[in-house]
């Protein structure tokens, strides 16, 4: 399974990685919706786990947005 993780403290995105590879799931992680948006066209992945406060555009609009664009 592969995962994006879109998490912008970085603290919790390491907590969060190591808990993902440790029950043996590869994820990716983006610390800003474009990061994200970006990623996604650029790969495929199983699930994206969204922090809905993001830097740039909230978690919500960048759920829309990925809506959109199918995933």
């Amino acid at each position: 399974m592969r995962v994006l993780l879109v998490e912008d403290d970085v603290r919790m995105a390491a907590a969060m990685h190591r808990a993902l590879r440790g029950a043996g799931v590869v994820a990716d992680v983006a610390a800003t919706s474009d990061d994200a948006l970006w990623m996604v066209r650029a790969a495929s992945y199983d699930a994206v786990v969204l922090d809905v406060m993001l830097p740039d555009v909230d978690g919500f609009e960048t759920c829309r947005l990925l809506r959109a664009d199918g995933v």
